[in-house]
């Protein structure tokens, strides 16, 4: 089998899936283990950590970008970080997701992607709740 043919195997799932949520997500992570296999490939490995992370959770997700935190060739790599931001941000932890949106922020260009990343930061800013917020009085 070929890399190629593997792509086009997750690109179909992805276009056969009515939503986001309805995603085969387990399928998909099958996928990305025959990828690595055929083609060892640091985006890869992000690829997989982001399926496992819709897969199993944002928890489970965190642990499995954790250890391509210290790859080399995703040291300026934007979607290392957005990813980490949205795990961290879905599992309440919003002072560490601010970090990973804004060290993403920096690493892209792409005016869509800054709007996208500019939008979550002014999200996770706003109070959350009447209980954040001081008591008028």
């Amino acid at each position: 089998m070929h890399r190629y043919a593997v792509q086009a195997a997750i690109a179909a799932v992805h276009a056969e899936a009515p939503s986001l949520a309805a995603t085969d997500w387990a399928e998909i992570c099958g996928l990305y283990d025959v990828l690595r296999s055929l083609w060892p490939n640091p985006v890869v490995d992000l690829n997989r950590a982001v399926a496992i992370g819709l897969r199993d959770g944002p928890a489970a997700g965190l642990d499995a970008l954790d250890p391509l935190r210290d790859e080399p060739a995703l040291a300026t790599y934007a979607y290392l970080s957005a990813a980490r931001a949205d795990f961290l941000r879905r599992t309440g932890r919003d002072s560490e997701a601010l970090s990973a949106y804004r060290e993403a922020l920096q690493l892209t260009d792409d005016a869509a992607e800054r709007a996208f990343l500019s939008a979550r930061i002014s999200g996770l800013r706003a109070p959350t709740s009447r209980a954040a917020r001081r008591p008028d009085c």
